[in-house]
């Protein structure tokens, strides 16, 4: 953590494509990006766009599972400016479709670990770094209880479960808890599960960020 700025922060975990990095951008206009994902290369193609705009970002290649990473990079933030405003949520395992009673130990085990308990361990550390009057957001996607979709339709139901719980216990004190649903969008992860879909009338991540942002 070395860069110096006066402008607010934005913490966007899962930053590194997709919507997350579209929230990224559009954030970068009034917001210091802490850009976090697990490839560096990404990142630094991120933080190319970003300061093409004239924007400025921290980059932190680490994987949010890494509990030890995670706290050290809190500590560090808290450390270096004290707090951030907004905290972006949109790190995601994507495990392959499959039939319930054919799920591998190891998707299940990363979407569990990704989706749910790095959701659970990150709110405890970034919530006091947002403080009363910061804004969390994290984004619903609805395929729990759809076929094929056990691991990840499961897991991001409790991810998005935990974030509602948060809500409610914040809605009189902050900081704001807010859960919005993107429409579909023509990114990475939705082709691996709509393989050869007609992604022309999906909505672009850039245009999905902008529409996002403007109902909160």
């Amino acid at each position: 953590m070395t860069q110096d700025t006066d402008l607010p922060l934005a913490l966007v975990t899962g930053a590194s494509r997709g919507l997350g990095a579209a929230i990224a951008e559009a954030l970068c206009d009034t917001h210091h990006i802490i850009a976090v994902a697990r490839t560096t290369g990404a990142l630094e193609e991120l933080d190319d766009r970003i300061q093409a705009r004239g924007g400025s970002a921290t980059l932190a290649p680490m994987d949010i599972t890494n509990t030890q990473a995670m706290a050290q990079l809190c500590r560090s933030v808290h450390d270096r400016w004290g707090g951030i405003a907004t905290w972006v949520h949109a790190a995601v395992h994507a495990a392959p479709l499959a039939p319930a009673n054919h799920l591998s130990d190891g998707d299940w085990s990363k979407s569990v670990a990704c989706n749910v308990s790095a959701t659970g361990i990150l709110i405890p550390f970034i919530a006091p770094l947002l403080g009363e009057a910061g804004q969390a957001i994290f984004f619903d996607d609805a395929k729990a209880g759809e076929k094929f979709f056990g691991a990840y339709g499961a897991t991001k139901a409790a991810q998005i479960a935990l974030a509602r719980s948060w809500q409610a216990e914040t809605a009189k004190t902050g900081p704001h808890i807010h859960i919005l649903t993107p429409h579909p969008m023509a990114t990475a992860t939705r082709a691996r599960f709509h393989p050869g879909e007609d992604r022309e009338g999906l909505a672009h991540p850039r245009d999905e960020a902008a529409r996002l942002l403007a109902l909160i």
